[in-house]
């Protein structure tokens, strides 16, 4: 039987609309999604922390502590960056097993653990948390394609993993690169290797996503990621109720129920449409990236690197840049390209691009990673490559997080006057300048519930026109009002008396 972990509560709403979703939105659902009978609720983590104080005025704890009141059967899960937490750096030891250690006692059951590099001195604090308060502790090794990542590299990231007493491997693939037959030989490979279970994350960018869980399946994969099918496919999870459909009456037969399926499937409808109404949602992310598979790099890496030579003015080197990517993917040791990576090497690229000569201008950020402040490389970093970067600077070769000393008394007394419970003191070490914001205004009673943007509107006014005339006049209003907003809009046309219905065909009421 194959089993299946729901991400509409944080990964699916995460990939379509940054994260927007808010709490009083996730409830009401939240009995019968636990009542369908999934493997696990992702519910939690990943950029959901931030995105709770920096943009819907929610607190991150209060927001786990309501959805583990009302899912009283399905275990919870969460997406963790390793010694990076829920923030963008390496955080001291003590900090890392605080927040594990409340995370659980929050009510999360199952922590996924993720690093960058796939570097397991990065993971292991966070393992050993996990276990000592009880969680089930779910280590990832990071999927991607270079000439030093193999099913044997992979295999043996599993096994240490494993040794390191995860109880269960997740194969992570952020870019919706693993292809189908690819990921039939690499569930077979870690299977063969590891005697703990093992779940396949993916995303559909590339299109194959459905295709690679069947294929994974078949394989002997123990758990998918899914997302109920209307916050499903593009930049999110292969949707659930498809593969439950398809599994049906066979020996992966889920044992859910399509009925019940559809019911939750409904409940998000609405969002989904108003998202896309008021532009949160940009259908384009919806559709398939087929450049996610021809040049190896994830969808929001791409648009990323589009925003920058945009605002540099030099898109007609868009092509230059990407052939770039894998040349300075290759100098950085072939990290994968996940968050952080993604973007350094992505931002790197265009340096490289834009002045002419090959790291002429190098970022902080690119320094760190062939310093090693993020962890030990797939690959080897060239000692010229190191030299001409670092200059005289030497090179981390332990592991990073053993350069940090404590931090949580210090960080405790930093917001003593903030402090109304034991969790603060791990959203100010997370995101120090937002979580003070957060707890100014939570002081004085100012917090506020986020607002979404209003749905964009046009007006035409063509008073004593005739038939004709107001269709031209509609068909001009909105064309520019498309190029305008990026995209077509679902339509509204209000006092517009006795039309025909060839007024009204094509663009209005789409």
């Amino acid at each position: 039987m194959a089993k299946i972990t729901e991400t509409v509560l944080r990964d699916a709403h995460q990939s379509l609309v940054a994260t927007r979703m808010r709490t009083e939105e996730m409830l009401p659902i939240v009995e019968k999604l636990d009542n369908i009978g999934y493997h696990s609720l992702e519910a939690w983590g990943g950029a959901t922390f931030d995105s709770c104080i920096r943009f819907l005025n929610e607190d991150p704890w209060d927001r786990l502590r309501q959805i583990k009141a009302v899912a009283k059967k399905t275990p919870l899960q969460m997406l963790l960056r390793a010694q990076n937490l829920l923030g963008y750096k390496h955080y001291a030891d003590d900090v890392v097993e605080y927040f594990v250690q409340k995370a659980i006692a929050n009510g999360m059951d199952i922590i996924r653990i993720f690093d960058a590099v796939n570097d397991p001195r990065n993971i292991e604090t966070a393992i050993k948390a996990c276990i000592k308060e009880g969680g089930h502790a779910q280590a990832c090794v990071c999927f991607t394609t270079s000439p030093v990542h193999s099913l044997e590299l992979f295999r043996q990231d599993a096994k240490t993993l494993e040794n390191m007493g995860a109880h269960s491997i997740c194969i992570k693939d952020m870019a919706g690169l693993l292809k189908p037959y690819e990921a039939f030989d690499l569930v077979t490979a870690i299977k063969s290797t590891v005697k703990i279970p093992v779940q396949l994350h993916t995303h559909y960018t590339s299109g194959v996503g459905s295709m690679t869980y069947l294929k994974a399946i078949e394989a002997g994969v123990d758990v998918v990621d899914c997302a109920i099918s209307s916050l499903a496919l593009g930049t999110s999870q292969p949707a659930t109720e498809p593969l439950v459909a398809t599994l049906q009456g066979t020996k992966y037969d889920t044992g859910l129920d399509l009925a019940k399926l559809s019911e939750i499937s409904e409940y998000f409808m609405p969002m989904r449409e108003r998202w896309i109404e008021n532009g949160m949602l940009d259908t384009k992310v919806m559709g398939v990236d087929v450049n996610a598979l021809i040049y190896q790099v994830p969808g929001g890496m791409l648009s990323n690197l589009v925003s920058q030579l945009k605002e540099s003015n030099a898109l007609d080197k868009f092509q230059e840049v990407l052939n770039e990517v894998p040349r300075v993917r290759k100098d950085f040791g072939y990290v994968p390209l996940v968050t952080p990576t993604s973007q350094i090497v992505g931002t790197q690229a265009v340096f490289n691009v834009l002045m002419g000569e090959r790291y002429k201008m190098v970022t902080k950020e690119s320094k760190g990673i062939v310093k090693g402040e993020y962890g030990k490389t797939p690959a080897p970093i060239s000692p010229e490559f190191t030299k001409q970067i670092l200059g005289d600077e030497k090179p981390i070769t332990c592991r990073p997080a053993d350069l940090i000393e404590p931090e949580l008394k210090k960080i405790e007394a930093q917001i003593s006057e903030y402090i109304t419970q034991p969790e603060d003191v791990l959203t100010y070490a997370l995101l120090p300048q937002v979580a003070e914001k957060f707890f100014k205004l939570r002081k004085e009673g100012k917090l506020t519930p986020f607002v979404e943007p209003k749905p964009k509107t046009a007006s035409v006014a063509a008073p004593g026109a005739n038939e004709q005339e107001i269709a031209i006049a509609i068909a001009a209003a909105l064309s520019a009002f498309e190029n305008e907003n990026g995209g077509s809009r679902k339509y509204e046309v209000k006092s517009v008396k006795q039309m025909s219905p060839w007024v009204l065909a094509g663009r209005v009421g789409r």
